[in-house]
């Protein structure tokens, strides 16, 4: 006899139901998500892929995530660590199903030694609210994502992420000291420590920038840093994109680093002022948001240089933030411009190529051509000062079509960027978004030497599986995924 739908649906229900028992035991009352409305909310971060988990759990200590890793062992299911699900290539996304540790309530600041100048967090402490804590003591958290006020410091860590500021301060892995970790066995390692030097490997250094695949952190020693005697933040303003680009290879050229060097062109102001009303000029080509920080006398030197050089390269306008609210504006206008493209378009694929800088204005022009043959609009805002790209293809995901153009355009981009010198990732992480395309960048032998690595830590590949790597059956078939267009 054939179940009837009603039957299966009751069946399906006493195992969820059996299922959240289980794992309430170990992560206690209402730490368990498992009926599909609740799932809906977690098959997605901030890419275009999407997959159901069979669970979310929210663990609140490392003895549970110990506990949740060895029962997902025994169950053979595989597991993904979640942040706040901000993340762009789909690390965050239970593409084989099983398990998604959630670590939202995992958010506490365990230690502030600003003597020494770090802090212990957990990972599901939000990154701007680190920052926040010390800044009375004048102190901040470097890494700042343009996500900062949601993403959290496990994520970051996963992911390896930048921000605006990454031109002269480095990624998160510079300013990560060490760091706890889950592997799939449930053994908890301990890598690097609180200073600023460990023997051994460099262990914090390989699982920074792993996604998942190699440790589930749980506690993080991150580098705290003195905020600057003086900020200044300059807008100049361009009639040509080619005269915005050859403008950062003359900064670049005369060895002033900038905090940040950012570039936003007419498609992105147009939709940025709209949402921020933060004064971007929206007939201007492209804009340069440029920030210098550090000893006043410094700073105001290198202003005035910076001034000379955008007036040279046909600025139109070269404007000096003059109080911190407007300051505050320009960075609000430059840090939501993702969330700013809802007004032109439902939805967006972001890439994250990077290239050298020289080689901006070509890139540009090619982007451009890319989207007159695939008829869609792109938008480009991006760290310009170490040549990170993040042209924005937008698109309706309704439409399957659309869909299957915005990815064509993204491999065409991203094959661009390796084919000049560049790579497939500055900031976001190669997740299931570009894993089929690390064979542009990296030998068959480059990949097998990562998978042994791998392998140390996470043999039968149970930890956040389909990321990284090419999933298809040789290193050189290369192809482009193609899932969640719903």
């Amino acid at each position: 006899m054939i179940p009837s739908a009603h039957s299966k649906a009751g069946i399906n229900d006493l195992m969820a139901s059996n299922l959240a028992n289980e794992l309430e035991q170990i992560a206690g009352p209402g730490a368990v998500l498992v009926a599909p409305e609740d799932l809906m909310l977690y098959e997605y971060d901030g890419s275009v892929d999407r997959a159901l988990p069979k669970a979310v759990v929210f663990p609140q200590t490392t003895g549970q995530v110990i506990a949740l890793v060895k029962w997902a062992k025994e169950q053979g299911l595989p597991i993904v660590a979640r942040g706040a699900g901000t993340g762009l290539s789909g690390g965050a996304v239970a593409v084989e199903g099983g398990l998604i540790l959630g670590f939202s309530r995992m958010k506490k600041i365990l230690e502030i030694d600003l003597d020494n100048r770090l802090a212990v967090v957990q990972p599901g402490v939000v990154n701007l609210d680190l920052s926040q804590a010390v800044s009375s003591r004048g102190y901040y958290f470097v890494p700042d994502p343009s996500s900062q006020k949601a993403c959290t410091i496990g994520g970051n860590v996963a992911e390896n992420s930048g921000g605006p500021h990454t031109l002269a301060y480095g990624v998160t892995t510079n300013h990560v000291l060490g760091l706890e970790a889950v592997l799939p066995s449930g053994e908890v390692i301990h890598t690097g420590g609180k200073t600023a030097d460990t023997p051994g490997y460099d262990l914090t250094g390989i699982i920074v920038g792993s996604e998942g695949t190699l440790g589930i952190v749980t506690e993080i020693i991150v580098r705290l840093t003195r905020l600057p005697e003086a900020v200044k933040t300059i807008l100049a303003i361009f009639e040509k994109v080619d005269d915005a680009s050859e403008t950062v290879a003359e900064i670049t050229a005369r060895a002033i680093t900038p905090a940040a060097l950012e570039m936003m062109d007419q498609l992105t102001l147009q939709a940025v002022e709209k949402a921020t009303r933060a004064g971007y000029p929206c007939d201007a080509a492209a804009v340069l948001l440029i920030e210098l920080e550090g000893l006043r006398e410094a700073v105001e030197s290198q202003a005035t240089q910076i001034g000379d050089v955008c007036r040279r390269n046909r600025a139109r306008e070269v404007r000096i933030a003059q109080s911190e609210r407007e300051r505050q504006l320009l960075w609000a206008g430059r840090k939501n411009a993702f969330g700013a493209m809802g007004r032109i378009a439902p939805n967006f694929y972001v890439q994250d190529g990077v290239i050298p800088r020289s080689r901006i204005p070509e890139t540009l022009r090619f982007i451009q051509q890319v989207s007159d043959r695939v008829g869609l609009k792109i938008a480009n805002v991006f760290h310009a000062g170490d040549g990170n790209l993040h042209p924005l293809i937008l698109f309706d995901a309704r439409d399957p079509d659309q869909f299957k153009r915005v990815v064509k355009a993204g491999s065409e981009i991203l094959s661009f960027c390796v084919s000049i010198g560049g790579s497939l990732t500055g900031e976001h992480g190669i997740g299931m978004e570009k894993n089929e395309l690390m064979p542009l960048l990296f030998t068959e032998d480059d990949l097998t030497v990562m998978g042994k690595l791998k392998a140390v830590f996470n043999r039968e590949g149970r930890l956040n599986p389909s990321k990284i790597f090419p999933t298809s059956k040789g290193c050189g078939e290369i192809r482009i995924t193609q899932q969640g267009a719903s």
